[in-house]
This record gives C-alpha cells, structure tokens and sequence, in this order.
C-alpha cells in the first residue's frame, strides 16, 4: 500500500463550503499540489516549502486517526488539500467504507484518478481567472468522466469579481448535467489576519443581486460559513 502525504487530519467540524455545507466532516488534507492560486488559503497544504510539516501516512495510519477523531461513529471524512488527486486514496476510501463512513472529494479538476467513482461526492472546483490559472478543459472531462459511477458530482466556482462571474457562467453551460455551487471569494489569505463577516456577507449579497438581475436561477449561491463562524483560521 502506498504512503499518503498528509498536511494534516482534523475534525470533526462542519463543513464550511458547498454541497456538503453544515455537514459534520473529519478533514484529511493532503500535501502537494499542481496550481498556485493567487488567493490560496491553504498553502500550508500546497508549497512544498512546507513539505518537512507533511506526515508520511499508510492508509491504515489515516483510518485509525479519522476513527480516532470521530470515536468510531460514521460520518463523512472529505479529502481536501493542495490537490487530493495527485494521491491514491481508494484503500482509504474502502477502508471507510466497510465501517459505514462516507467519503467527499474535492478538486480542481485537473488530474481524473478511477476511485473518483468511489466517492460519495466529488466536488470539481475549476478555478476562475482570479486564480491566474487556466484550466485544462480536457482533463476537466476526464475528471467527470472518472466521477461517472460516484454518488454525486457536482462543480462549485468561487466568484471574487465580475470577470470571475462572467467566466462562471460560461463554464457551467459546458457541464450543464453538474448541479452548481457558488460562493463568494475570501480576499485575506493570511490565517493571522482577522476577517471581517460583513465584508463577506456583503460579497454574497453582491453575488445575490447579480444573478437574480441576469434571471440566473441554475447555481446554488452560498457563504463560506467556515470563514464566518471561526475567522481565518487555518485547518478550518
């Protein structure tokens, strides 16, 4: 079995963004990633300069934590990062499963891996121009194509302007079969540095008006509720 690189495993806590949002989660989040996101809030996870902080994890390791952490009651354990998809996480996956555990994914959408179709939920998360990435729309399909045979898959866009709004709505005619999260971007990356809710809350509302004046009823429109309720605190 093949070692996992792990930034850190904590929870449980809810889930603070997309389709699973208010849904108690143990977190694995994994080291090492493919993009450099302008507006990164996890580069902890990400830069490789923090690769002596990253734990070399056999998938039984990661099981006993999740079980640990959550006193063996099932619940969903979501693999984030950096970019979970550079890893393979089907033993875990099967490990979880057999005890009742559910399991969500979530991903830019740049590497497809087959246990996509394992999951409970795949999240695919293209990243918009604010990012200063550009997607790689074919191994974007590969990715829906892997996630085919999962329970639930869906595509969630972070918004933090208007060409960021514009792009989004051009994507998500590409993938009309995907339901469709939005939420609004958080601008401090710094997990030091307090943020304030009505600057978010008033991004939302921002986010609100604009599709509801173009008669946009397709995507869901959400908060970052984790940024909200505990501020910028990294791991959350």
């Amino acid at each position: 079995m093949s070692q996992l690189r792990i930034a850190e495993v904590f929870g449980p806590t809810i889930q603070g963004e997309g389709a699973l949002i208010g849904e108690p989660t143990v977190f694995v989040r994994t080291g090492g990633c493919d993009y450099r996101c302008a507006w990164c809030d996890s580069m902890h996870a990400v830069d490789p300069a923090f690769r002596h902080d990253w734990a070399n994890m056999s998938p039984d390791a990661v099981w006993q934590e999740v079980q640990r952490l959550s006193d063996n009651t099932p619940l969903t354990v979501s693999l984030s990062g950096g970019n979970p998809a550079i890893q393979d996480f089907a033993p875990l996956i099967q490990l979880g499963h057999a005890a009742g555990y559910r399991f969500a994914c979530e991903t830019q959408g740049s590497i497809a891996k087959p246990w996509f179709g394992q999951l409970d939920c795949l999240v695919l998360s293209p990243k918009p121009p604010s990012s200063g990435e550009t997607v790689d729309w074919a191994a974007f399909d590969r990715c829906v194509a892997a996630g085919e045979t999962a329970a639930q898959t869906v595509m969630k866009i972070v918004i933090f302007d208007d060409a960021d709004y514009d792009w989004a709505r051009v994507a998500a005619t590409r993938y009309p079969q995907l339901p469709l999260y939005l939420q609004p971007g958080n601008d401090e990356v710094d997990p030091s540095v307090a943020v304030d809710p009505q600057v978010l809350a008033d991004k939302l509302l921002w986010l609100v008006d604009k599709t509801m004046a173009d008669r946009w009823f397709t995507p869901r429109l959400l908060p970052q509720l984790h940024v909200l309720l505990w501020g910028n605190k990294r791991g959350v």
